[in-house]
This record gives C-alpha cells, structure tokens and sequence, in this order.
C-alpha cells in the first residue's frame, strides 16, 4: 500500500526541504548574505521545474489561501520564500541578528505568560521561521526556546543544525522518549519558552497520535491531537506563535493568547483541547491567508482526510 500523504512527510525525506537545506548551509558559510540572496532566484527556479509534487502541492494550497488561481509568480514566490528563511537559519542560529529587521507583535503576551518565573509553551506550525523565534529570546530576553519535535524530525534537524551550530541541538526535545515530558517540564521549570509546531498529523497506525480533522481553508484537513495533549499534560498557558518572513532581511514575529491549561481540571481536559485546537486552526488559517507564501508543507495535505 502507499503511504498517505499525512506519514509521507515523515517516512521519506522531503526532496526540496533537504536539498535546499544543504545547498543553502554551503551558500551562506562561504559566499555570505548578499550572493546567497541572488543564487537563492537560480535555487527556486530549478525546484520549481524539477519538483512536481511539491510544485502540485504548492499550487492547491495557493488556491485556497489566495481565492484564486495561482500563477507562476506566486509558486515561484512560495518556494523562494520557503529558501529564503532556509539561508537565513545559518545567520540566525549564529547569532548575526544585526542582519535583520525583525519586528515582535504580542511580546507583552509572553511576559505576562512567563511573570511568576515558570515558562510558557508556544504552539507553531511550518509557516514563517521558527528559527527567528528561538534565536531572538536570547537576544531580547535571554530566554531560550526549546523545541520539541518528532524524533526522527529531531535527529534530522540535530545533524543539520550541528554542522552550523553545536550548540543549537542542545534546544530540541525529541517527542516520543521515556524522558521528553519529564525534560519539557524541566525547561519550562527554568523559565524556557517551549515550542511545538502542530499541523503535521502522522498516521496512527504508523506510530502517530490520532488526528482530528478540521475545516482548514475551505475543506477538510487533518492536524494532530498530540501536542494539544502534551500541553494539557504539561499544564502551563499556551501561546499561539508564528515568524513570518516578509522578504528582503524583515521578519515579524507574532504572539497570540491561545489556551491556559494551568487552570484546567482533569475532567474538562479534553473539552479544552479541543476548543484550544480549533483556535489554532482558525488562527493558523488567518495567517495562511494574510501572508500566504510563508506556508511550508509541501505535500498534499488535504487529501489524507479523504481516507
């Protein structure tokens, strides 16, 4: 049987995501910001031709977050963006933020959150940067962001993170170990913020947590009920969090209430993670569609709901 879409993501590297990776990674230690910027035109021209699926995939999500049909333009503008915050992960993770213009809404969410020295969890999705957000609470704050993530996702992104900087791997959490939740609670202990990205569902019978799903611009689609669990589970509020990557060297970085499960009692935790879920999903929508060329799946994520 093939796989579904929703556990090919996972099961099979992303061609255009690890591709790129490596391609940018050499780019930016050796040539620097200026001359990867203009070899990254050359980089999305090249995968939009030769990656078929990716560029089916691009086109359907642009349809809906645009309303209409998408060009040319817009898939060469997807990827390019996609490639953009790519090269940009070495400058970041290197702490060059004096290369970028990055502007912080809903920063006063986080210091409430955090007020009474316990950290906060923050619930993102692939769309924009999340890099930005993790190097910039060290530089702003001196809060760090650690992220928790699928295993294999965080071996891969351990192994890539590490040829840029060793220590950036010391700020993933793989997802799945006897000890992920006892080292979340440690983080958020020492006042980390604490980062999910929650709109990949793996399939159940591969090993994934059930997924629920929701209407998602315009059709049903389905995302993931674990990192919902995993927040009730580690009882602190929840942020909705995104970086979304506004071209050239601008970024702006957006924080958003979403659910407070420290208050929650055992017998409404699951009332609350549904209702915390489908804010998350409204709001992710309204993101896709007021900066639509930051969304980063790559395959079609509409159609596992149809099994």
């Amino acid at each position: 049987m093939a796989d579904s879409p929703q556990t090919a993501w996972a099961q099979r590297p992303e061609r255009s995501n690890l591709a790129i990776l490596r391609l940018m990674v050499w780019i930016s230690l050796r040539l620097g910001r200026k001359v990867g910027r203009i070899v990254l035109y050359g980089i999305a021209v090249y995968f939009l031709v030769f990656a078929p699926s990716a560029r089916r995939a691009s086109r359907a999500y642009l349809a809906r977050a645009l309303g209409r049909a998408p060009r040319v333009a817009d898939g060469f503008r997807h990827v390019l963006s996609f490639a953009s915050t790519i090269h940009d992960r070495v400058y970041l993770l290197n702490e060059r933020f004096d290369l970028f213009d990055i502007e912080i809404v809903g920063r006063e969410f986080v210091d409430a959150a955090v007020a009474g020295g316990q950290g906060v969890l923050l619930m993102g999705a692939h769309l924009g940067s999340f890099e930005v957000m993790r190097t910039l609470g060290r530089k702003h704050s001196g809060q760090v962001v650690t992220m928790l993530m699928y295993e294999e996702n965080a071996r891969k992104v351990n192994a890539t993170l590490a040829a840029i900087n060793p220590a950036a791997t010391q700020d993933i959490i793989a997802l799945g170990r006897v000890d992920s939740m006892l080292l979340a609670r440690e983080k958020l202990a020492a006042g980390h913020l604490v980062g999910m990205l929650a709109d990949r569902a793996l399939d159940k019978n591969a090993g994934g947590d059930p997924a629920s799903v929701l209407n998602f611009l315009g059709a049903p689609a389905p995302f993931p009920l674990g990192p919902f669990r995993v927040a009730a589970m580690l009882q602190r509020p929840v942020l909705f969090m995104t970086g979304l990557y506004l071209g050239g060297n601008r970024y702006r970085i957006h924080f958003e209430p979403l659910a407070d499960f420290s208050t929650v009692e055992r017998g409404q935790r699951e009332a609350a993670i549904v209702g915390a879920q489908r804010r998350y999903v409204e709001r992710l929508e309204h993101f896709c569609r007021a900066a639509p060329y930051n969304w980063f799946n790559f395959f079609d994520f509409w159609r596992s709901a149809e099994k």
